[in-house]
């Protein structure tokens, strides 16, 4: 397994629509047990494709439900399902491994489900009202359709996000992209 350096806001894999995958390789096994180890190395709760610069429709998840569970997997091809009111929470910041070090309050549906399929090609479904998980379900498939949580934010606060990563230097670095087994979000 190898942690693989995470793409940053600017990168064009992560403002374009990800592709089905029709068969489960073994270059796609080990595209997933790099994910798994990148997100860790990153202390995420989930990790989509498109932030690792592979245009395929999966993410993975590691983080808690709203009983405090922690829950891991992989979803592929994942389909949506939103329930539960849209709540603007102040105290609850959302941030992503695509823009480190960021966090900002963020509407979402209170509750998710997400239906799709595992490595072995089992059914998945992932289920989460009022957790992080419910979050994080929201926000992974929102990388796998080509946006950002910058994209849902108000107006001013996606000026103070976007000032906020001009002010990290971000457009102006080589790469868009940061390591994560060498320096931690935060510190980006």
């Amino acid at each position: 397994m190898t942690v693989r350096p995470i793409t940053i806001v600017g990168h064009r894999a992560l403002s374009q629509r990800t592709r089905p995958i029709r068969e489960v390789t073994d270059e796609l096994r080990t595209l997933v047990a790099d994910m798994f180890e990148t997100n860790d190395a990153a202390s995420g709760a989930g990790l989509a494709a498109p932030q690792v610069g592979a245009r395929r429709r999966l993410f993975i998840y590691s983080c808690e439900d709203a009983d405090g569970t922690l829950q891991r997997g992989v979803v592929l091809n994942p389909v949506l399902q939103r329930f539960g009111g849209i709540a603007l929470d102040e105290e609850t910041l959302e941030g992503c491994l695509s823009v480190p070090g960021e966090g900002f309050p963020t509407a979402r549906h209170r509750g998710a489900r997400v239906t799709g399929t595992d490595l072995e090609g089992a059914e998945v479904i992932v289920e989460d009202e009022g957790g992080v998980l419910s979050r994080a379900l929201q926000h992974e498939v929102d990388h796998l359709d080509g946006s950002l949580f910058l994209d849902r934010l108000t107006p001013a606060r996606r000026r103070e996000a976007l000032d906020a990563v001009k002010n990290r230097g971000w457009r102006t670095r080589r790469t868009l992209a940061w390591d994560p087994s060498a320096m931690d979000a935060a510190d980006v």
